[in-house]
């Protein structure tokens, strides 16, 4: 070994001893004969003592050490006596050197990994062999690994296998777009990289293999955001002879040992539940942050009352009337302010924002005049509002209240700082909307995907009323995200077909698509469900953080660009003619 000890690891009682430690140079200090430098190793920081009158050739060497040069040093740990560093776990020693090598010499970095101003994320990207190198990026790869550990030993502790799945299957696209890999012995014929597992797993089950769990890697050539990337890791999980609340409690126990083997704190059991309906009303989101309440609150009966135009025709066309009360904010956001909320909230569909500052008893505002004093109390009350409260009004229809509020409930909860942004605070939300109306192409569309099984009690409005009928999914939600979605699956062939019908797939179409699924189904198969958790994003969650890049070793940007590898890149025209493709690119040059 090139080293003895890491540089986080000698103490006081290690004084006296011969040591060799490798590393990265963090800082150099010349001090009158005695260089002094920070080696760094992703174990923490030991300060080494080059005593240069001592040797003339160290003299030199050391002299020219400069950040994020790879040194070997030899010495003797030695104590730093009254000059302790309180901030470093090694503050205690320092090794006194009687030999040093240098590996090998940097260029003067585009960035310091240790500085406190961090250029812009694209240079970070290009250059993250340097950002790895940042210690809140190496606790966060450390925290990944120790989540990813402790997932693995929970579900091997419940007698679950976790099994591999093809990464080259068959096209099936549903939602997202499937990146594609050409066949070089089938000319024209395309692989799939997996969006998910989802028909592999169901077939692991009707194989008998009924407890299955997978750290999947999954693709999706979609548009991305903070919390997505084009390839990313899920824990996919399917059981067989299970029902919903089997699938939950699962989970609910795979939580609580995450938190505490990495939190060491207790989650208590079980983990609360919502139905969809209920967290659409009260927070207009699926997914919604529950750190904080200021849940939405309609006030149709008093908007369709009153002198106000726009709530009085809003109602009487059949939309709503929805708002939240910001507590004591009545102060804190100025007209300017209220006025760049407005155009926030126009982002997600809303055609104005209505506000009211809450004085004794009346409200204050420029629509107030429009209103009865009765109305005002109506307000007041339905709110449960108290003076230095600033309430929010989107009238519309129910999909836009729903959209524009809870985004405005978002950033409000952000702005004014309601929550501890390490909490986490986890639930689930259960019977969602089987199908979904498609307006623009006039059809069905699945809520979550085409296999989820009914509620066994809305069978029978399957053909007379698709829209009420509710699918055996649920979602775990965290800090406002979707962090797992799942469902008891279709096991029945006569109901995966009746669902394919709502959604357009005939007989033939659903044979040539899912065909291998449906022939496994017709040889008996078990009930069964799952569920895929994002483990990026857990990470994330956990580690404190709002982008998963964070939390990735090797991210790609918002534009699925590779900065440090140059991914995706041209390849020369030999591997496309074995491939049998030809490109047909726009031509760059040609004006619009």
């Amino acid at each position: 070994m090139l080293r003895s000890h890491t540089c986080g690891e000698l103490r006081s009682d290690d004084i006296g001893q011969s040591v060799t430690l490798g590393g990265w140079v963090q800082n150099y200090r010349d001090h009158r004969g005695l260089v002094f430098i920070d080696l760094r190793d992703r174990y923490g920081i030991t300060q080494i003592v080059f005593n240069l009158s001592h040797d003339e050739q160290m003299q030199e060497v050391a002299r020219a050490l400069r950040s994020e040069d790879v040194i070997q040093v030899e010495g003797e740990v030695i104590s730093r006596s009254e000059n302790v560093n309180p901030k470093l776990a090694t503050g205690e020693i320092e090794i006194k050197s009687t030999g040093l090598v240098v590996f090998s010499k940097s260029k003067t970095p585009p960035f310091e990994p240790t500085t406190a101003e961090l250029p812009n994320e694209e240079l970070r990207l290009k250059y993250r062999f340097l950002d790895l190198r940042r210690e809140e990026l190496q606790k966060n790869l450390v925290l990944r690994h120790q989540m990813t550990k402790a997932t693995r030993d929970y579900f091997d502790q419940n007698d679950f296998l976790e099994i591999e799945t093809p990464m080259l299957g068959r096209s099936t696209p549903e939602g997202a777009r499937d990146y594609l890999v050409p066949s070089r012995v089938h000319p024209g014929s395309f692989y799939a990289l997996p969006q998910s597992p989802q028909i592999y797993k169901q077939i692991l089950m009707i194989a008998g293999y009924d407890r299955y769990v997978q750290m999947a890697r999954c693709f999706r050539d979609e548009d991305l955001r903070a919390d997505r990337q084009p390839e990313f890791t899920q824990v996919d999980v399917e059981m067989a002879f299970v029902e919903r609340d089997d699938i939950l409690e699962i989970i609910d126990g795979l939580m609580a040992h995450l938190v505490k083997e990495i939190r060491g704190e207790e989650l208590p059991l079980p983990l609360p539940r919502f139905t969809h309906a209920d967290v659409m009303e009260r927070y207009g989101t699926d997914k919604p942050d529950l750190r904080f309440g200021m849940e939405l609150v309609d006030i149709g009966e008093i908007a369709g009352a009153c002198g106000f135009g726009v709530f009085k025709n809003t109602i009487e066309s059949g939309g709503r009337v929805r708002g939240l009360n910001a507590r004591g904010a009545a102060e804190t956001y100025s007209r300017k302010m209220i006025d760049e909320l407005t155009d926030y909230v126009g982002e997600h569909g809303a055609k104005g924002l209505a506000f009211f500052r809450v004085a004794d008893g009346s409200l204050d505002s420029p629509v107030a005049k429009f209103l009865e004093d009765e109305h005002h109390q109506a307000i007041i009350e339905s709110l449960s509002a108290e003076p230095g409260d600033l309430l929010f009004f989107v009238a519309d229809s129910d999909s836009v209240t729903s959209s524009a509020l809870s985004a405005l409930r978002s950033r409000l909860g952000l702005e004014l700082e309601l929550y501890d942004p390490r909490e986490l605070k986890i639930a689930w939300v259960v019977d969602f909307p089987l199908l979904g109306w498609n307006e623009t192409e006039q059809r069905w569309d699945a809520e979550h995907h085409p296999f989820c099984f009914p509620v066994e009690e809305d069978l029978e409005s399957l053909t007379s009323d698709p829209g009420a009928v509710r699918a055996q999914s649920y979602d775990l939600i965290c800090n406002g995200y979707e962090a797992g979605s799942g469902s008891i699956r279709i096991h029945d062939p006569v109901v995966q077909q009746q669902v394919f019908d709502l959604l357009g797939i005939n007989s033939e179409e659903a044979e040539m698509r899912f065909g291998f699924l449906l022939e496994a189904l017709r040889y008996g198969a078990p009930p069964h469900g799952g569920i895929a958790l994002g483990l990026d994003r857990w990470v994330m969650m956990f580690a404190g953080h709002d982008n998963i890049r964070d939390v990735i070793a090797f991210p790609k940007t918002q534009r699925a660009a590779d900065l440090l590898s140059g991914a995706p890149s041209p390849v020369d025209d030999r591997q496309l003619r074995e491939l049998s493709i030809q490109t047909d690119l726009p031509d760059p040059t040609a004006s619009s």
